[in-house]
């Protein structure tokens, strides 16, 4: 499928953004008012853009063999110890909601329009860019469930493992980025199919 590299950035970084926006939600439902009070639960992408993360790094990769996909925005900001536990659940059950809201509105975006594209909603014209859409919130929402830091899997999984391991999330955390780099060039390839699959059964494409 070829998406027009502008096209896709800009997808992305609203993606992005929408990814962001819904942590802080999260967070001010269960307690945090941290984003809030930052002024970052808004979907106005200035507030989020990060120069590198959602511009230059996108463009790079979007233009290199393969147009993998790959950025991201200034994470929002908040405070695990503000989280109230809401119908009976601890902190760290709250903790893994905020994580996991982010990877739930891009697979909520997907469907979304994987559903309208199968239904025949667009013309020919329409269908590359809006399935795009489609994939780029499936590449965004899988990568980010992978349990590595700081993606939102690893807080995801350290909220359901024991206490004893939050030595090993900490050590993990300082070499988080590197850990990704590393998953993206070596791992990530492994998942594309999985992302094709589940975009077909989305789109029909």
């Amino acid at each position: 499928m070829n998406i027009d590299p502008i096209f896709s950035i800009l997808v992305l970084i609203i993606s992005v953004v929408i990814h962001e926006v819904s942590h802080g939600y999260m967070a001010d439902f269960l307690g945090d008012p941290t984003a809030k009070l930052a002024g970052r639960l808004t979907l106005n992408p200035i507030k989020h853009l990060d120069l590198w993360g959602s511009i230059i790094i996108p463009l790079i990769f979007v233009l290199t063999p393969g147009g993998f996909i790959f950025g991201w925005a200034k994470p929002v900001p908040y405070n695990p110890y503000n989280l109230r536990g809401r119908w009976g659940l601890s902190s760290r059950a709250s903790e893994a909601m905020v994580a996991f809201a982010g990877p739930l509105s891009n697979i909520s975006v997907a469907v979304f329009f994987g559903i309208l594209v199968r239904l025949g909603f667009f013309n020919s014209t329409l269908i590359t860019p809006v399935a795009s859409i489609v994939l780029i919130n499936l590449v965004l929402a899988i990568f980010n469930l992978i349990p590595i830091p700081p993606l939102d899997g690893s807080k995801i999984l350290f909220s359901i493992l024991p206490l004893r391991f939050a030595d090993l999330r900490f050590k993990l955390e300082r070499s988080g980025f590197i850990l990704v780099l590393l998953f993206i060039f070596f791992l990530w390839q492994l998942f594309v199919p999985l992302i094709f699959f589940i975009f077909s059964l989305l789109t029909g494409l």
